[in-house]
Formats: structure tokens, C-alpha cells, sequence
């Protein structure tokens, strides 16, 4: 508890700071029994006697701040601290954890690194868990390099994956609820030099710790004794496992070049349904370079959030929304939903997470995607109380992150309200925190880009919004708004229209804003007044006070006077002072 109070991390107010201490020490010294409303807010919050718990709310909202602040400080500062202090919901009762690694459950991989039991299943995969930051253990298969000393340096980085017997898994295990997943076999090595052979088994090891860096994949390899004989079918591998996707690969080169392609199947139907290439110079001080360009550029391809694996699954999806849908099923139509922002959309997406978070009370990337439309509930008016619509989403984030504390999806929604809240600072610090935990997802990029350009920081936003333009399959709309400012701010009409047209939505008034203006700055009346009347149709507040728009969602003044005026040229008639 000192160790809290006393970092700058914890941004709690000192009545909260005096909360945290006095609910600490009565737990402590056996009065947690007695740890009440009533007598919280006459010890803490110095009310008279008289106080009333149920009419005068200080004392849940303030609990529900302080497990903000808590969840917060255990985000950063506090990320490694031995023993974790948290406040369950609908009690006043702190409870102690320490934090040590979570014990393997069916349905979850088993850390990277730990020996499993050994089973007498030879035919069981090695589960793997989502854990980035440790490297992959030495196996039985270590090879010694007798070649440069820069294949045998490049081995001794990389590691090697242990391909021993693993838990007991059947379709229940590997086809989890909670996401697709994933068994990726080595790398074929069709060449015959030890560099082919260590930049394959590299990459292998390499994806596999990228790829965990997204939550919801369940990744396994092959089981013991498979997957290296280039003859063998992963799919008749996978299978029989119930694993929903199979990764694959082949190394080659010529001397000069060399040649790496990826493929990913799905097992249920056989199809192969992504491929890509990559061809660089055949340089041996760059072999460690390569390997970890390309494993990035695999795992953002398959593990984001409009990837090749989500949006398979997705389009795979039924059109209703059923009561007893999978958890893992509302995830991805919350996804699905943030496209658009859809208002018809809202509600379906928001009771099938709620019922999620319910029937699944661990799922952090539910109770993540629930703060999601609890802010869009705030910020485009669907509630009558956009302040409790915050402070709801993030206590649904901040819940999250006291499930998992890496969760990059909880850390982007917590910095996504903050911003909303006008919490700047508070917001780019969650949001960094995302990127370093993984910087391969572009919608984190894009995230961080967006907020930078709102606030005035083009210089620093673009670059990240176009990464992550480039590193999505098929970006979402909003990622290109900001792109389009950018170009009209610097008098590229031309490039801004392109921008707009590409980002434009049906339903979306920011859109064909963006493209009123452009074509007022060419001075196609037509087609601005067509784009004006189009988001008349689609958004009438918009249309109605664009300044205000613009403003929600924390655009700097002077961006916001100059697309007005944009909007003025294009034909806009609205009342001066908007």
C-alpha cells in the first residue's frame, strides 16, 4: 500500500489515497466485516452522522475511481509489483493477490517456456500462450551450426521451440470460445545451407511470439514428433485437434536472394485462403533483421483486428444476433460494428456483449469491447448521460486490464475515453503503452495517429495513421479522416479528395464532410452541394453544427475554424459562430 501511495503513477485524489489506506488497514487489523458505506463515509469522507449512504452516492462513486486508479497504476508503474491490491465490485473490502503466472485451465495455452507433464499422448499439441516477452524455450532439437559465426550468433538469439509432449488437448481445448486457433508448423528449409535452415526455424519461433501478442488467438505447434517431415499434411495434422487455422511456410534462396512464402489454411474446409511473398538480399549480418521484418509483417496480417483471420471468421458469421451466441462471436460483430458506428448496430452488438461479460465474467477482450460501446454510447448521443456512459466504460476497461493486465485492446479503449474526457495526456500514455506491447497491430497505430493529428500533432499522427494504412487488409474508414484534414490544411485538394472518397461511409457525416470540402476547395459546386445534401441525409446534427462535431472529438480550435470555413466554400449556409 505505501509502495502505491507513494509512486506519481497513482493519480488517485488524496481523499481516495486516504479511501485506499483506511480500507488497507481495517482489512488488516480483521474489521473488513465492517467495511460499510456508511462507515467509510463518516471515517473518510468526514460525514455527520446522519449520512445516508443510498442518497448520497460518494462513497460508490469514489470506490469506483479508486479501482480505476488501482487498475491504472497496476497498468505502469505498478506492472510488476509482487503483491497486487484490487477492490471487487459491490464490496468495499480490498483483496490481496500475489501476481504470479496463472496455472493452466482448459480452453488457455500454457505459458511459453514451461515444461509440460509429460502425458504418454504423443499425438497432444504444445499449447503456447500469449506471452511476447519470454523467449522460446531450447528444445531437443537444437542444432549446431558449423558454418559462420553468424548463423551460429543468429541461433544463439533466436531459440528454438520445444517440441515435447504437451496436456491432454481435445476439440474443446483448441477450439475455444474465446478465439480461433492457430498451430504453426515450421518452416520447410528448401534449400540446403545452414542459413536456410536457421532463418526457418527463426521465423517460426519468431511468428509465434509475434502472433501471441494479440489475446485472442490460441496458438499451438504440431504435436510431438510431427510437423518437420516436409511429406506430412499439416491439415490431416490440425484436424483431428479441431484447430481452426494451420500456418505454414518455406525458405529459400539462390546465394544472391532469398525467397520466404507463408500460407495460411483453413483446416474446416482445406482452402487455402492467404498466401504472401517475400523476396530480400541473401545477407548474412541481416539474417536477424529479416527474420523479425518478416514475422511482424505475418502476424499484423493475420492476428489485427480487420485481418485476414477475423474478417474470415466474420464473413462467416449468421445475420441475427441469438441470445446464446458465443462470447468470442461478440467480439468480433463488436469489430465488425466499430467499420461503421452504426447506430442501428449499437444496440444488438452492446446486449450481446453485455451477456457475454456475464456468462464469460474472464474474458478481458469482452469486458474491453463492452467500454467500447459504452463510450460510442456517450460520445454519439445515444444515452441521455454521456458522463455515467464514460465513467462506465471505463470501469468495463479498467476491469479488463485487472484481468489482464497486457491487454492492448483495454489499454486502447482507456485511452480512447480519456480523450474523450479531455484527459490528453492521461490518454496518450495508455496508448503508447499499447504500441509498445504490440507494435505489429495497426490498429493501435492508427489509434495513437488519429489522436495525435486531433490534437494539432500532424507531424506526429500521419506517419502512424499511413503505417497503419499500409499494414491493414482492409483499413476501416476513420483511419483515412485525418489524413484527408491533413492534406486540405496543406492546400492538396486533389490528395484530400482521394483521402475523403476512400474513407467515406454510408452512414458517416464526418465523410462526406471531408468530401464537400474537397471539391469546394476544386470548386465543383455540383458535387459539393451532392456531398452537403448526403450528409444532411445521413447525420442532420452534423450537418446542422459541424464546429461541434469536429470539437466532440477533441479537434484543436484552429483545425476546426478552418474546415468550416471549407464547408462555407463548399455551400454550407449554417449559422455564423459554428
Amino acid at each position: 500500500m505505501q509502495r502505491i501511495l507513494a509512486s506519481s503513477e497513482f493519480r488517485a485524489s488524496t481523499r481516495r489515497r486516504e479511501m485506499l489506506q483506511y480500507l488497507v488497514e481495517e482489512t488488516l487489523s480483521g474489521r473488513a466485516h465492517a467495511l460499510k458505506g456508511y462507515a467509510i463515509g463518516v471515517s473518510v469522507f468526514r460525514r455527520g452522522e446522519d449520512f445516508d449512504a443510498q442518497s448520497d452516492p460518494v462513497v460508490r462513486l469514489e470506490a469506483r475511481r479508486l479501482r480505476r486508479d488501482l487498475a491504472s497504476y497496476y497498468v505502469l508503474e505498478g506492472r510488476d509489483n509482487p503483491l497486487r491490491i484490487s477492490i471487487p465490485k459491490g464490496h468495499y473490502a480490498p483483496e490481496f493477490q500475489r501476481a504470479t503466472p496463472p496455472a493452466h485451465q482448459p480452453g488457455q495455452a500454457a505459458p511459453v517456456g514451461e515444461a509440460s507433464e509429460p502425458s504418454g499422448h504423443e499425438s497432444n499439441p504444445v499449447a503456447l500462450s500469449a506471452a511476447p516477452e519470454r523467449s522460446a524455450s531450447v528444445g531437443r532439437n537444437v542444432w549446431l551450426a558449423a558454418g559462420a559465426a553468424a548463423v551460429v550468433l543468429l541461433a544463439l538469439l533466436v531459440g528454438w521451440i520445444a517440441v515435447q509432449p504437451g496436456p491432454v488437448a481435445d476439440e474443446r481445448v483448441l477450439a475455444d470460445a474465446r478465439g480461433p486457433s492457430v498451430m504453426v508448423f515450421p518452416l520447410v528449409a528448401a534449400g540446403e545451407t545452414e542459413k536456410d535452415a536457421a532463418l526457418a526455424e527463426g521465423l517460426a519461433s519468431q511468428i509465434v511470439t509475434e502472433l501471441s501478442r494479440f489475446s485472442d488467438f490460441r496458438l499451438y505447434l504440431p504435436p510431438a514428433g510431427h510437423g518437420r517431415d516436409p511429406e506430412e499434411d499439416p491439415l490431416a495434422i490440425a484436424k483431428p485437434l479441431g484447430v481452426s487455422f494451420v500456418l505454414t511456410g518455406r525458405v529459400e534462396s539462390d546465394g544472391a536472394t532469398i525467397k520466404i512464402t507463408s500460407r495460411l489454411s483453413d483446416v474446416a474446409t482445406g482452402r487455402v485462403i492467404w498466401v504472401q511473398d517475400f523476396d530480400r538480399a541473401a545477407a548474412v549480418e541481416s539474417l536477424l533483421m529479416l527474420q523479425n521484418e518478416v514475422a511482424g509483417a505475418i502476424s499484423s496480417a493475420l492476428g489485427q483486428p480487420y485481418g485476414i483471420i477475423k474478417t474470415q471468421i466474420t464473413n462467416g458469421l449468421p445475420d441475427d444476433f441469438r441470445p446464446s451466441m458465443p462470447s468470442y462471436e461478440c467480439v468480433l460483430r463488436a469489430f465488425s460494428y466499430r467499420r461503421s458506428f452504426s447506430a442501428k448496430s449499437h444496440g444488438p452488438v452492446f446486449a450481446c456483449l453485455k451477456a457475454a461479460v456475464e456468462r464469460d465474467p474472464q474474458y478481458a477482450d469482452a469486458w474491453a469491447m463492452l467500454g467500447w460501446l459504452y463510450l460510442d454510447a456517450g460520445r454519439f448521443n445515444l444515452t441521455a448521460d454521456a458522463a455515467r456512459a464514460y465513467d462506465q466504460g471505463l470501469d468495463a476497461a479498467s476491469h479488463a486490464i485487472l484481468l489482464d493486465g497486457r491487454n492492448v485492446l483495454a489499454l486502447t479503449v482507456l485511452a480512447s475515453i480519456h480523450h474523450y474526457m479531455g484527459n490528453y495526456a492521461e490518454s496518450e500514455q495508455f496508448q503508447r503503452k499499447a504500441l509498445e506491447l504490440n507494435p505489429n497491430d495497426p490498429d493501435v497505430l492508427a489509434q495513437l495517429g488519429w489522436r495525435l493529428a486531433a490534437r494539432g500533432r500532424f507531424d506526429e499522427g500521419i506517419p502512424y495513421l499511413k503505417q497503419a494504412i499500409e499494414r491493414t487488409v482492409n483499413p476501416p474508414a476513420w483511419y483515412y479522416h485525418f489524413v484527408a484534414i491533413d492534406h486540405y490544411l496543406h492546400g492538396r485538394y486533389v490528395e484530400m479528395l482521394d483521402a475523403a472518397k476512400t474513407g467515406a461511409i454510408g452512414e458517416s457525416g464526418a465523410s462526406w464532410s471531408f468530401i464537400a470540402i474537397a471539391y469546394g476547395a476544386l470548386g465543383d459546386k455540383r458535387a459539393a452541394k451532392a456531398a452537403l445534401d448526403r450528409m444532411a441525409e445521413v447525420a442532420p446534427r452534423t450537418a446542422r453544427d459541424p464546429a461541434a462535431f469536429y470539437r466532440l472529438h477533441g479537434t484543436i480550435e484552429s483545425t476546426v475554424q478552418a474546415l468550416v470555413e471549407g464547408l462555407r466554400k463548399a455551400g454550407w449556409t449554417g449559422p455564423e459562430g459554428s
